[in-house]
């Protein structure tokens, strides 16, 4: 019987994708455009800066003082990412708003200032494996704490919000607590607003809520173990960029090993009363 096969060598080759990069470019345009495109890694040693976005307007984490430099947990350890380079940092002001584009749009390496986790800040960008967990709690004037323990007791048309706009807070207010009356304020002075009784609550990070109740006598975190809402905090770095998140990442595992990153925390981080 004639086969009506081929012969082997009469066979059509093979592509051979490994020598044919401009097919790849064409059928994996993404992966092609990050297998060229240089990694952050690369970019801040080359420069010799890493470039950090940053509030300046949460403290413990980030405070900007006017003759323009920066304190705060994450203030230090920014800087000792950067020593772990061999870099400087720049320092880029931002805001709560402009936080996220101003990362994608490229104007920084990396996010710090007690960012909290949200799957829509995941949406366009990584996230540093994660620093601590620190949930939503209500700052009140001391002499109200019985007041607003509850959701319950928050959500009401006679409560009076303050928060700072763009942020997780203003964010949490809207979905938990829409009857409750919300004022917008800058997160420097909002805490004056509290004390001068313009306004009755804060929502925010247990971990800002005892810092302030450390530094302003009258003012008290309720309930700061049992959060409103579960929260984590992480760096924000750039969208795909593997290798740059996975130094930032092992930066931070051994910081904490060290006592590094406990050791930042210790100088600002007030501890609930027992």
């Amino acid at each position: 019987m004639i086969s009506s096969a081929l012969p082997l060598t009469a066979r059509a080759p093979r592509m051979k994708l490994a020598h044919t990069p401009w097919l790849l470019a064409t059928l994996f345009p993404t992966l092609a455009l990050a297998d060229l495109a240089p990694s952050h890694l690369d970019q801040v040693q080359q420069r010799g800066q890493l470039k950090v976005c940053t509030t300046g307007d949460y403290k413990p984490y980030t405070f900007k003082h006017a003759d323009g430099s920066y304190e705060g947990i994450d203030i230090t350890l920014a800087q000792s990412l950067a020593h772990s380079l061999g870099v400087t940092v720049q320092w880029v002001p931002t805001t709560w708003k402009t936080l996220l584009p101003d990362l994608v749009a490229g104007h920084c390496d990396i996010a710090v200032g007690g960012i909290s986790v949200t799957l829509e800040r995941q949406k366009q960008a990584f996230f540093s494996s994660t620093l601590d967990v620190d949930g939503k709690v209500p700052l009140v004037r001391c002499e109200d704490q019985a007041t607003y323990q509850t959701l319950d007791q928050l959500n009401r048309p006679e409560v009076r919000l303050v928060e700072p706009a763009g942020g997780t807070n203003e964010a949490f207010v809207h979905a938990y607590l829409p009857k409750a009356h919300l004022s917008l304020h800058d997160n420097v002075s909002i805490f004056d607003e509290l004390r001068a009784k313009r306004a009755d609550v804060m929502i925010t990070d247990a971990s800002e809520a005892l810092y302030h109740q450390k530094l302003t006598p009258g003012l008290c975190a309720v309930n700061p173990a049992r959060y409103l809402q579960y929260g984590e905090k992480a760096y924000l770095l750039p969208r795909d960029d593997m290798t740059w998140k996975l130094y930032v990442d092992q930066w931070l595992h051994l910081s904490k090993v060290t006592g590094e990153y406990q050791k930042a925390q210790a100088q600002w981080i007030a501890v609930p009363t027992p």
